[in-house]
């Protein structure tokens, strides 16, 4: 199980220029994650009209952690927080700040947009901490891509789109690929909603047990909230599912 929670950042876990309207300031989503047949955690996701060295961003918070009988044997703190540039829906400062376990981690990344680098400090280091590492055009974080995808209209999401990106993870970066493949009536606690059922293409081996092992589905509306996000792990399955919702922009319409 070590870093499931990691999963949460898929839905924050998804290069434009494309204006963030969608988000509300002060939106908050939580999901109930499911380990199995386990109730093994939260995770919330809030959001927040700010600056950012005197530059108008959305500051995306998002938190982990686990719950029961499962934090009794294995605990879990998560922290993720990203300030997202409003006119470049790019980010400008990330942090990952984890407790898993045994594992913990605490990394800072600024992107420098204009010469595609990026500078990493480990807060657990007491010296010699920061490096420059080369990026690539438009690179997102964990958070940012999330609300990156959101940002898309309804036409920019049509069944058959595929998004592609490069993600910050860790100190390393991936290519993802985001693959709208249709629409489904899912049937969530609050009634039934129709979503966009997207499979995002991700590294196999380490985390997941197949390249296409995670299915995750947004509502199929200009808020694009997360519903529920299905995983198959290299061992077990994650299920995380929309348990409350606060100030989001634009009505869900859920049937009852």
């Amino acid at each position: 199980m070590k870093k499931f929670i990691t999963i949460i950042a898929l839905f924050s876990f998804l290069t434009g220029f494309a204006q963030i309207t969608n988000i509300a300031d002060g939106e908050s989503l939580t999901l109930r994650i499911h380990y199995g047949f386990l109730n093994a955690g939260m995770a919330n996701l809030t959001a927040k009209k700010t600056n950012y060295k005197g530059v108008p961003h959305l500051y995306v918070k998002g938190t982990g952690q686990t719950t029961g009988a499962v934090k009794a044997f294995f605990k879990v703190e998560d922290l993720y927080e990203s300030y997202i540039n409003m006119s470049t829906e790019l980010p400008s400062y990330y942090v990952r700040n984890v407790k898993e376990g045994g594992y913990t981690q605490h990394l800072q990344t600024v992107f420098n947009h204009d010469n595609n680098t990026l500078v990493l400090t480990d807060k657990k280091k007491s010296s010699n901490n920061s490096r420059v590492v080369k990026s690539v055009k438009g690179v997102q974080d964990m958070l940012s891509c999330f609300y990156y995808l959101r940002s898309k209209t309804t036409a920019e999401l049509r069944t058959g789109t595929v998004i592609n990106m490069n993600v910050w993870i860790d100190d390393e970066m991936f290519p993802f690929q985001l693959k709208v493949v249709g629409t489904e009536n899912l049937k969530t606690k609050f009634g039934t909603i129709n979503c966009l059922k997207i499979i995002p293409s991700v590294k196999s081996g380490r985390v997941f047990k197949a390249k296409e092992g995670v299915t995750m589905w947004v509502s199929n509306d200009a808020n694009h909230v997360p519903m529920m996000l299905k995983a198959e792990l290299a061992v077990g399955s994650l299920k995380a599912s929309i348990d409350d919702y606060k100030n989001v922009k634009y009505p869900l319409k859920f049937i009852k």
